[in-house]
């Protein structure tokens, strides 16, 4: 049996701009993919701690240090500028996986700039 369960975390970003005419995604600075291990074109889960929306959309990276997270598509309505979102990935894993599996963890400091790295404990 697989489980799924949390892959990686960036968490408290800050939307930078907002593009409703977009095809989609949300673009993501390359250095908080490189943290987090999220990678473009990655299905990631986004919660707008600002208007409680959550949806899902995939991953487009976004030029490095420039601190950019961008709400695109029709999830640019769900958001705004200045809003504070947490994007999560997610795997499956096995039980033996997931015993040992220790999901990464961004916390977002000033700029969009990667302030912690951390993981959570395994089971």
């Amino acid at each position: 049996m697989l489980r799924e369960a949390l892959h990686a975390k960036i968490h408290h970003a800050t939307v930078t701009y907002c593009d409703a005419d977009y095809v989609g995604s949300i673009t993501i600075d390359r250095d908080l993919l490189d943290a987090s291990g999220m990678r473009a074109n990655e299905k990631v889960l986004v919660a707008d701690c600002d208007s409680a929306a959550r949806f899902e959309t995939y991953v487009i990276a976004g030029d490095r240090g420039s601190g950019v997270i961008g709400v695109n598509g029709a999830c640019a309505r769900l958001s705004g500028i200045g809003h504070k979102l947490i994007v999560m990935s997610f795997c499956l894993l096995d039980d033996a996986e997931f015993a040992a599996h220790r999901p990464r963890v961004v916390i977002v400091g000033a700029g969009n700039r990667v302030a912690q790295v951390t993981q959570y404990d395994a089971e």
